[in-house]
């Protein structure tokens, strides 16, 4: 027996179910994908599958603006459902107490831009030759006052042992 696939309009039953289940209202989502879209905004269920078959879904939970997207699949119908399948395992995230959907979003939050290069953080110029011996000096100084135990903060020292480790691939892929 072969199992038949899940069409477009299960795999958003699916979506607009664990969506409701999650307290988004039934008119504050949409789903983006390559198909044709009818007048309510969804979807037709019987077209060609397009050349991409990923989906984006924006909906808005309590009051923010959120999107999830998924482009893992061979078919419209499957990443619709697995968008749905994630929201599901978001909402078990609050229902085991062990955290929020608020801090499984932010986790989807983009970092913010890296300022400072390896070389601005060891206090290397742009021609200063940069040697195994010299990064190693360089770091151990800066560590002397970004350390925790010496004044600084784990964020400093994290960046400084970032950099050093940056520094050293750099020495490493230059021999």
């Amino acid at each position: 027996m072969q199992k038949e696939d899940l069409s477009i309009h299960a795999a958003l039953c699916r979506l607009s179910e664990e969506l409701r289940r999650m307290g988004v209202r039934e008119n504050d989502w949409l789903v983006s994908s390559n198909l044709r879209l009818k007048l309510d905004g969804l979807p037709y269920s019987n077209q060609a599958a397009p050349s991409d078959p990923g989906v984006a879904v924006y909906f808005q939970l309590k009051g923010k603006d959120r999107v999830l997207a998924c482009d893992t699949w061979d078919r419209v119908a499957d990443n619709i459902a697995a968008v749905a399948a994630h929201v599901e395992a978001l909402r078990a995230i609050e229902r085991y107490g062990v955290g929020s959907v608020d801090q499984a979003f932010a986790g989807y939050a983009a970092l913010p831009a890296k300022s400072e290069t390896w070389r601005s953080t060891l206090g290397f110029g742009p021609d200063d030759i940069v040697t195994e011996a010299r990064v190693l000096a360089a770091f151990r100084e800066r560590a002397r006052t970004a350390h925790p135990d010496a004044g600084g903060t784990h964020e400093a020292m994290a960046a400084l042992s970032v950099a050093r480790d940056e520094a050293m691939g750099f020495v490493c892929g230059a021999k």
